[in-house]
């Protein structure tokens, strides 16, 4: 190991360890607090609820830890956007489980929250998985209620979701765990099944203070909405359950009940782990955003056995492509090749950097995978497309356009891991967050922007000084050094893979180490959602 191999391992580990203490802080919700009175009304917290449902010891992953990180801070914050969403195993069978946060303003929702709550029930049926709702919310944050309730993406969309999924006979399971109050109040009565906690749980268009208001009827919270009610009068739930635990046990049982559907057929066979030690990968992957390594080093501790089929590999060399195998999962791997590569004419080209020949043969791998049902596993690290008269000349925005078509039009399950840089186009010919990956999930060493900070600060600061030069204002050296910190700092912030997971930009900010855990799942629950569509590019110019 070299001096730069341990530089690199302790930064990336001390990127590693700040994550973790983010993530502590997050698991809290609203704080210690509000968990110790949850627990005085005889309520678990969402996180336990989970833990309780999901198959102890078996592996899940959890979908928008950090959303909302840093939003609305006028409002008092909004952790994890007041719901926790992971997928997971439930008696054997993966599943996603959906629970409001009643630490977090009274499990209200605030706009991130609806778009977190879209994100779970996309994921359900994109991959056909069985969902549980665990309700216990306020319903809409009314101070914010224009940015969460009449728009398409918005808090009705989710109901719209609960009928679709119906038709498509995808499992539907809520429990109502706490309030589920007006228009929230339509969510588990649209699911297949519901249950409601004994006292602690209620339901209704308009609480007994709107009732009294509206009508003048006066009735308490209980008879008006209550487990008893819902179960013996109104028949709206399925289950009476006496308390959290007996409620989750039911969930459990119902479905252990579930049967199979038919499989999409990718290919699996006994996972093996990398020859190279996965650990290594803290030292391979650089500090600095734009040194050079070689992304062979990072692909060949991911993938099983560390064995690699490139497809193409003396030509476009800044883009890998080949096969692999990923806990025992057939994957086609394109990945952004990071050091200086020499073509045969002798042109050295930029790693990171996508060319024409490195789109071109990228396009035709895609269409492979595509043709053989292999899903798409993306490694990001990448400033763009390559710019210049050379390249305009040579047809780059029609190479990269072929690329995007085949990355827009892939039938086959994709998955984005963004380790470096993802800036720009790249971004996007690479499976960005708008291009439908099943999963998109980041390291800690991720940054997400059109430019990288430096080169966009010095944009952004010339087009400054020269507004302040026309005014008449003096600028010189350091008021030019001025607004560039100014400028690169905001920039910065921006570009944080946080920054990034807070808006859903991403599902995740992860160890590398579980990268494999990430793609294996979520192949698997791919796996239950066979594809109906063909591949077919469309019109392209050749």
């Amino acid at each position: 190991m070299d001096l730069n191999f341990n530089k690199n391992e302790d930064h990336n580990k001390l990127l590693l360890s700040a994550l973790k203490q983010k993530l502590s802080i997050v698991k809290l919700g609203g704080g210690e607090k509000r968990i110790a009175k949850l627990h005085g009304e005889g309520k678990m917290t969402a996180r336990e609820r989970i833990d309780y449902l999901l198959d102890p010891k078996a592996k899940s992953i959890e979908i928008g830890a950090f959303v909302g990180e840093g939003m609305y801070k006028e409002h008092g914050g909004c952790p994890s956007g007041g719901v926790v969403v992971k997928i997971g195993y439930i008696r054997g069978k993966q599943c996603i489980v959906v629970a409001n946060d009643a630490t977090v303003k009274a499990g209200a929702w605030f706009p991130i929250t609806a778009k977190k709550n879209l994100r779970a029930q996309e994921i359900a049926m994109e991959n056909r998985l069985p969902i549980i709702y665990l309700v216990d919310s306020a319903g809409v944050y009314l101070p914010l209620q224009d940015e969460i309730f009449p728009d398409k993406e918005h808090f009705g969309r989710i109901f719209r979701n609960n009928a679709h999924m119906s038709a498509m006979g995808i499992t539907q399971i809520a429990a109502v765990m706490g309030s589920c109050v007006a228009g929230g109040a339509y969510l588990p009565i649209m699911s297949d099944e519901a249950m409601i906690v004994d006292k602690t749980g209620s339901i209704f268009l308009a609480g007994s203070y709107l009732v009294k208001a509206a009508i003048g009827e006066s009735i308490d919270n209980e008879v008006l909405g209550g487990a008893t009610t819902h179960c013996e009068i109104s028949g709206v739930t399925d289950y009476k359950a006496k308390d959290d635990k007996d409620a989750l046990d039911r969930i459990k049982n119902i479905v252990d009940k579930i049967g199979d559907f038919t499989k999409a057929g990718y290919s699996r066979i006994k996972a093996e782990k990398p020859l190279l030690d996965e650990k290594e990968i803290y030292g391979v992957l650089p500090k600095a955003r734009n040194e050079q390594y070689d992304m062979m080093e990072i692909i060949n501790r991911l993938v099983d056995n560390s064995e690699f089929e490139a497809y193409k590999d003396g030509y476009g060399q800044t883009i890998i492509t080949g096969y692999a195998r990923i806990d025992g999962w057939a994957v086609g791997i394109v990945a952004n090749q990071r050091k200086v590569v020499k073509t045969k004419s002798g042109e050295m080209q930029f790693g990171g950097v996508i060319y024409s020949d490195s789109a071109d043969k990228a396009t035709r791998f895609i269409a492979n995978c595509n043709q053989k049902k292999i899903p798409l596993v993306f490694v990001q690290d990448v400033t763009g497309f390559m710019v210049g008269s050379k390249s305009e000349h040579g047809g780059i925005i029609k190479d990269g356009a072929k690329m995007v078509n085949a990355v827009s039009n892939s039938v086959v399950p994709k998955f984005t891991v963004i380790v470096g840089n993802s800036y720009g186009a790249g971004n996007y010919a690479m499976c960005g967050k708008a291009y439908d990956p099943r999963l998109i999930f980041a390291w800690p060493s991720a940054e997400l922007a059109v430019m990288g900070g430096t080169q966009a600060a010095k944009v952004l600061a010339q087009i400054e000084a020269s507004s302040l030069k026309a005014k008449g204002e003096l600028v010189d050296e350091m008021k030019e050094k001025e607004l560039f910190d100014k400028i690169k700092a905001r920039y910065d912030e921006q570009v944080s893979p946080y920054y990034a997971a807070s808006r859903l930009w991403t599902d995740a900010i992860i160890d590398p180490l579980d990268t494999r855990t990430w793609i294996s799942m979520g192949i698997e629950a791919a796996n239950q959602s066979p594809i109906e569509k063909k591949f077919n590019l469309g019109v392209i110019q050749v």
